[in-house]
């Protein structure tokens, strides 16, 4: 019978193979998210230049990445990043193991568990002065009379996500390697990534990231391709739709901020070119923001140059895979209104 502590191990989607030929991206965080791994250093504050020196603990995470390929000569690591509280990989099963990927995982993990409670016995100066800003912070980890005890560091299991879909293991590869970049960027202008809550808007309140400055500006539209535009698309009448979208763009380059979600692929394709060209806009989003969210690639840029402001009308929900139609409808519904009432019309 399996133990209750294998049923957890339920990493992976459903259908997907666990022996066979795949790609992978691992993630394994230091629960307390404090930077035991390393170190971020931004040479002349320049976010381009961002690199993580490593502390012991940081080397050996690394090394174990090594020691399992050792171990399983079937896989290969295609790319990783060590971050001073976490660390990504990108790895390549290349043919068929006699042993599952979570297992082999696991087993890193396991590794890399040893040489955390190593680190934490050996009372390194690096993690008393951790552990001394915990204490004066009241995070409860003090013994009789106010010491300060080693714990544990890696008490979550790494998640490990398989990359099947085309495009998805460059996007990867590119996430993982900007990984500093964007650290450094989110240090250097804290405001801009800062989750602020409770922003008001014609009586709903939102969360949101980026500039909030962009609900001062003097015009707003929204962005919502409607279905018989692309359905006359599809049966060859494509002026409306594409009249439509031109329209778009071209308010945005006269002054007016667009606001949408931004959800099928042709508003899509008018956020892309409001990217390209460096226009502001406001994105509502689907999912909340968890306590260290960052949008990623050229909404990242964007937000870094407070070009834009993602909001959210609901708590970030760890759960959450797909949107919803009733989402959908929701954030369109929204965007009409904040255009509305931030337009003076309501």
């Amino acid at each position: 019978m399996m133990s209750d502590d294998c049923n957890q191990w339920h990493w992976q989607e459903p259908g997907t193979a666990w022996k066979g030929v795949g790609t992978y991206h691992i993630t394994l965080t230091v629960p307390s998210r404090m930077p035991l791994l390393g170190t971020l250093v931004i040479p002349q504050n320049d976010p381009l230049q961002a690199w993580v020196k490593r502390t012991a603990l940081g080397e050996a995470v690394v090394e174990e990445l090594y020691v399992m390929c050792m171990h399983y000569p079937e896989i290969r690591i295609l790319q990783f990043c060590l971050m001073p509280d976490h660390l990504h990989a990108v790895i390549r099963v290349t043919r068929v193991m006699n042993t599952s990927i979570r297992s082999v995982i696991r087993g890193y993990w396991q590794g890399v568990k040893k040489h955390g409670r190593a680190y934490t016995l050996g009372v390194s100066p690096e993690l008393n002065s951790v552990t001394t800003d915990k204490t004066e912070r009241g995070d409860g980890i003090t013994g009789d009379g106010g010491k300060s005890y080693p714990f544990p560091v890696f008490t979550e299991r790494p998640f490990i996500r398989p990359l099947s879909r085309r495009g998805q293991l460059d996007t990867m590869i590119h996430y993982v390697k900007m990984n500093p970049q964007r650290l450094a960027t989110k240090r250097l202008m804290p405001g801009s990534f800062r989750v602020q809550r409770g922003i008001e808007i014609a009586g709903r309140r939102y969360d949101g990231v980026g500039n909030v400055a962009l609900l001062q500006a003097e015009s707003f539209a929204p962005v919502h391709v409607r279905r018989m535009m692309v359905e006359a698309a599809e049966h060859g009448v494509t002026k409306p739709l594409r009249d439509y979208m031109n329209g778009c763009v071209l308010a945005a380059r006269k002054g007016c901020v667009m606001v949408s979600p931004f959800i099928s692929p042709d508003e899509k394709r008018v956020m892309d070119v409001l990217l390209k060209e460096q226009w502001p806009f406001v994105v509502l989003a689907d999912n909340g923001f968890r306590e260290y969210y960052k949008p990623s690639g050229a909404l990242f840029d964007a937000c870094a140059a407070g070009r834009v402001l993602i909001l959210s009308p609901w708590p970030y929900d760890a759960g959450k895979r797909h949107i919803s139609r009733a989402d959908c409808v929701a954030l369109n519904g929204m965007a009409e209104e904040i255009t509305l009432a931030l337009s003076g019309i309501a």
